[in-house]
């Protein structure tokens, strides 16, 4: 299988029927063109979804991060998606038949691609492994679910975005998912302070 436009459409299938497998209502954009393919409702919340075909080489998939067009001069352009176009990104490894969730915030337009593994590098690295088994879209699913459910339940009715944050830019997060990408937290932090001038506050709940 060699078409890019058929692993796509083979990537969107495999993702959208193993989401409508959950128990996830899953849509589809009437246009075509748009950064997100499918929408999954999760929560009561809408979340935008972009589908990527994910090989596996070695004991590794990789997650494409990037949209990929040509211009009218006949180069490339590749533009990573953002939290603005996309609320996750959802990738299918068809040499295992499984499907992997990846929220934006993960990303948000400072990764080009993430590395999955499914087994331990050869050289004993341990630190800042993404293992593949901690983004299954079955466990993403379950865990965001938990989260907007918590996040809707202490904000009432009110919408989240009305509700204020207990810092500007700052992002709560909890101390296992914090040790577990610890290092992928001083990264972002790091960019965030070299766009923005200052680091944004992280603190643990």
């Amino acid at each position: 299988m060699h078409d890019t436009n058929h692993k796509g459409n083979v990537a969107e299938a495999a993702i959208a029927g193993a989401a409508i497998k959950l128990g996830v209502p899953v849509m589809k954009p009437l246009v075509e063109h748009t950064r997100y393919d499918l929408i999954f409702e999760i929560g009561r919340r809408l979340l935008r979804v972009q589908c990527k075909w994910a090989p596996l080489r070695g004991d590794v998939v990789t997650v494409n991060l990037v949209s990929s067009r040509y211009g009218s001069n006949g180069r490339q352009i590749r533009t990573p998606y953002t939290s603005a176009e996309v609320d996750a990104v959802a990738a299918y490894c068809e040499a295992l038949d499984e499907c992997y969730l990846i929220t934006a915030d993960m990303f948000d337009g400072m990764k080009r691609g993430l590395s999955l593994r499914v087994a331990p590098p050869r050289n004993g690295q341990r630190a800042q492994l993404n293992w593949a088994r901690d983004y299954l879209l079955s466990g993403a699913v379950a865990q965001l679910g938990e989260r907007l459910s918590g996040t809707q339940e202490a904000t009432g009715s009110s919408p989240v975005s009305s509700t204020p944050q207990t810092t500007p830019g700052s992002k709560t997060v909890g101390a296992n998912e914090f040790r577990r990408l610890f290092g992928w937290y001083i990264e972002v932090s790091r960019a965030h302070a070299v766009r923005a001038g200052d680091a944004r506050g992280l603190e643990v709940a």
